[in-house]
């Protein structure tokens, strides 16, 4: 089981999980910046939320498949199509070998996530075959695809009785429970360690003005732009001895301008962190464009906890009744 890459996309790579257990050596965690959206999406064709996943940003790529395979779109709407027919996002459905699986730009959020029973084939490194490009490890080859590329599937296999409830479509993911995708969402963040040592009228700009994603923003950071600009206490200096820092991490460089560090983040940081968003809110982050705005709202660590949990609560619900609905077949 296949696909052929016919066109990459802007940026397509193989996401897990991601790699623990190495950042005490500098190996970052990488993984997928939509966690949600690969976690549903590997949920409604039946895999573990450890299969990896294709992640696509911005423009989608063209797929052809090569043999018959259980699929799933989830996160920003690319206007996938299936040999020029409109195909459905947050649901499974098949595709037979010989079809055009084609995605377009994303109209509305950044990120999509495509599924398939089995999980991608990838090299498979340091516990994860999660892509990071600027070490070439992991994914295909440690990079991005490229066409001519042929993604292979870990499993082999699609039972009749798949297809036949499949296209009756009644496994989705109900819009209830889908993270609310905007180009200018509210985040909810609580205090980083060195807030204290900003100006208190820095720490209000941070919860009463936009701050404007910049076209130098990736995988690695979101590199955010506002005026005027966050100042520390007179005295202070932007330059610190490093400190851990993690997906989510709000620094603050010497122009004021602060720095989300996102899933691609490097495990140290030598600026004072003003903030940190909370980890049930980094979908709504992923899924925002360049040239998009981030609103801030301050939480307290008990209200972070419990939207996390929350948000697996919801995850579980749907995938214990999609994996008794498959134990059925």
């Amino acid at each position: 089981m296949s696909f052929e890459v016919i066109k990459p996309g802007l940026l397509s790579t193989i996401q897990d999980e991601g790699r623990y257990g190495f950042r005490k050596h500098g190996v970052i965690v990488s993984g997928p910046m939509d966690r949600f959206a690969h976690r549903a999406a590997n949920l409604l064709v039946g895999n573990g939320p450890e299969a990896a996943t294709l992640e696509m940003t911005l423009q989608g790529p063209i797929l052809i498949a090569q043999s018959d395979m259980l699929v799933a779109i989830c996160g920003a709407d690319m206007g996938a199509e299936v040999d020029g027919m409109a195909a459905p996002l947050w649901q499974p459905f098949i595709l037979y070998s010989g079809n055009e699986l084609h995605l377009q730009y994303a109209a509305h959020g950044c990120r999509a996530y495509l599924a398939v029973y089995g999980g991608f084939k990838s090299d498979y490194v340091l516990g994860s075959r999660s892509t990071y490009q600027r070490a070439a490890i992991g994914g295909y080859e440690g990079r991005a695809l490229r066409a001519g590329d042929v993604l292979e599937v870990e499993k082999e296999g699609l039972a009749l009785e798949v297809v036949n409830e499949v296209e009756r479509g009644s496994k989705f993911v109900s819009s209830m429970i889908r993270p609310d995708y905007r180009n200018n969402p509210i985040i909810r963040i609580v205090k980083g360690k060195e807030a204290s040592s900003f100006t208190p009228n820095s720490w209000s700009r941070l919860l009463s003005q936009s701050f404007l994603v910049t076209s130098q923003s990736d995988r690695m950071g979101y590199r955010l732009s506002s005026e005027p600009k966050l100042e520390l206490e007179s005295g202070l200096s932007y330059e610190m001895i490093s400190e851990a820092v993690v997906a989510g991490t709000i620094q603050v460089p010497s122009s004021g301008q602060p720095i989300l560090l996102m899933a691609d983040c490097q495990t140290t940081g030598g600026y004072p962190r003003i903030g940190h968003v909370i980890t049930a809110d980094l979908p709504l982050v992923a899924q925002v464009k360049p040239g998009g705005q981030l609103r801030f709202q301050e939480v307290t660590h008990l209200e972070a906890q419990e939207q996390l949990l929350l948000q697996a609560m919801d995850l579980k619900v749907m995938g214990a009744g999609i994996m008794a609905w498959l134990r059925g077949l």
